[in-house]
């Protein structure tokens, strides 16, 4: 399109603020949700409490939730931070309830062994609990990651520039070009992230490979 190829470096800078805007919370959200998903996974009680507010902070739309942390934060509406905090708290209300039922999935005999070859709590959670955690984990992380590049367009009704913006500016100006730019590179982001953390999933897990691979030679 002709508003594409004049606009090309534009759309590259907003490309740039929107992953950073977008992921930069899974990372965020993921080193949040782990000791959470231990402790919710650990104790009942926690989990009881955990589990049940994680679902209510998701529930809370995006935009309120950008306006209401300004006055919270001390920040400026139009501040990147705002959407930041905002996107983790969705990213970590995913992810709570992933990481405690991908850590209660361990089979119990899995841990007893651990323990009987010496394992501390510890060197079991990072060297057992966690690596059989990952397929679920994962898929917790592919939902939060497609969720926030989603979702960080909104923040363009703030002013903070991302792809967004381009939605804003195409509709002020009937500018349709803009918006199906806008579409189709927040969709194509949302596919390649998806499919990216799909791949690192199978990489991080090759004896779930090779128990397909067994079952498939039955």
């Amino acid at each position: 399109m002709n508003w594409l190829s004049r606009n090309i470096d534009a759309v590259l800078e907003l490309t740039g603020y929107h992953l950073v805007i977008a992921l930069l919370p899974v990372l965020l959200g993921l080193v949040i949700s782990i000791p959470l998903g231990w402790v919710a996974n650990r104790w009942p009680v926690a989990r009881a409490i955990l589990v049940p507010v994680a679902g209510i902070m998701y529930t809370i739309p995006s935009l309120v939730l950008f306006l209401i942390l300004p006055p919270l934060l001390g920040t400026r509406v139009l501040d990147e931070i705002n959407v930041i905090v905002a996107l983790t708290i969705y990213t970590i209300a995913l992810l709570v309830r992933s990481v405690a039922d991908a850590l209660a999935a361990v089979p119990p005999h899995v841990i007893a062994a651990a323990n009987a070859m010496g394992y501390r709590p510890v060197r079991r959670f990072f060297g057992v609990e966690l690596p059989l955690a990952v397929p679920v984990l994962i898929a917790g992380l592919r939902v939060a990651t497609v969720s926030n590049i989603s979702l960080t367009s909104v923040a363009a009704i703030l002013g903070v520039p991302q792809l967004g913006a381009l939605f804003t500016d195409g509709f002020a100006v009937e500018n349709y070009d803009e918006i199906v730019v806008a579409i189709v590179l927040i969709f194509l982001l949302a596919m390649i992230f998806d499919g990216l953390l799909l791949l690192i999933g199978r990489l991080l897990t090759p004896w779930a490979r090779a128990g397909q691979a067994v079952e498939a030679a039955k």
